[in-house]
């Protein structure tokens, strides 16, 4: 895998931008299907604007790409309506979705995000229309991916959590605390216990992963799996035996031990 460090927020959410853009324009120029896995989170509120420019700019035909985001929040087993505050689906539409040109032929249906109703549906769709060419990911600060959560070895094997489907999950404590401070201005009520998360065996089948980050909290779990192995206490290690992964971090904000 590579790591790559560059000067602040900015620098990486062009740099990341760059290879998204990149990858869906060489997929789009040979009239390729291209399948874009998504994440949301502060780490990406640069990231999308500049990548929709990037399309919008070059004229790239978009009628190709299909893009997955990784989770959403789930209340009474259905994910939160678009007017919920903590919507993720209303976060990429803000964010992503309505900077792109219509002309550019990104369409509804070619939107997926998974369904806790039906969570085996979505990773059945997805392999059959040939799993993700590439995968974007935030890390949480327990280093988690998506909302694939740590779990002890004593309770579940690598292999086993390797192999974990997309599926409804319990939140942890943590991840509850800073999507409260990040997202719901300290008010954790408004944070959601559960949450549908695409699970990490069709994360790790993408052909690409991009891991970004910018907060000094990932350091640590950055540093834990830059020097460690994978393991299902640290989702985000999962990375590290991946064909094509890559983690980019803001020197300003993230040292590396």
């Amino acid at each position: 895998m590579k790591w790559t460090s560059v000067k602040d927020y900015s620098a990486m959410s062009l740099y990341g931008a760059k290879i998204i853009y990149h990858a869906v324009a060489a997929a789009a120029k040979g009239g390729k299907r291209f399948n874009l896995g998504l994440a949301t989170g502060n780490t990406m509120l640069e990231l999308y604007p500049a990548l929709a420019k990037m399309f919008n700019d070059s004229k790239t035909d978009l009628s190709r790409l299909h893009t997955y985001n990784l989770d959403e929040y789930v209340i009474d087993g259905k994910p939160v309506p678009p007017s919920h505050p903590l919507s993720y689906s209303a976060y990429m539409r803000e964010n992503l979705f309505r900077h792109i040109d219509p002309a550019r032929g990104l369409t509804e249906n070619h939107i997926h995000f998974p369904n806790p109703v039906d969570p085996a549906g979505f990773d059945a769709e997805l392999a059959r229309d040939g799993g993700l060419d590439l995968q974007l990911l935030g890390i949480g600060f327990n280093g988690h991916i998506a909302f694939n959560e740590p779990q002890s070895e004593k309770e579940i094997s690598a292999a086993d959590f390797a192999a974990l489907p997309t599926r409804i999950v319990a939140l942890k404590p943590m991840t509850i605390a800073t999507n409260s401070r990040l997202t719901a201005g300290n008010d954790d009520s408004l944070v959601p216990r559960h949450a549908v998360s695409v699970g990490m065996k069709p994360i790790i089948a993408a052909k690409k992963l991009l891991l970004l980050a910018c907060f000094p909290e990932q350091a640590e779990p950055l540093t834990a799996m830059k020097h460690g192995r994978p393991t299902p206490e640290l989702p985000a290690s999962y990375l590290l035996t991946h064909r094509d992964s890559e983690v980019v971090y803001t020197a300003d904000q993230i040292t590396l031990g």
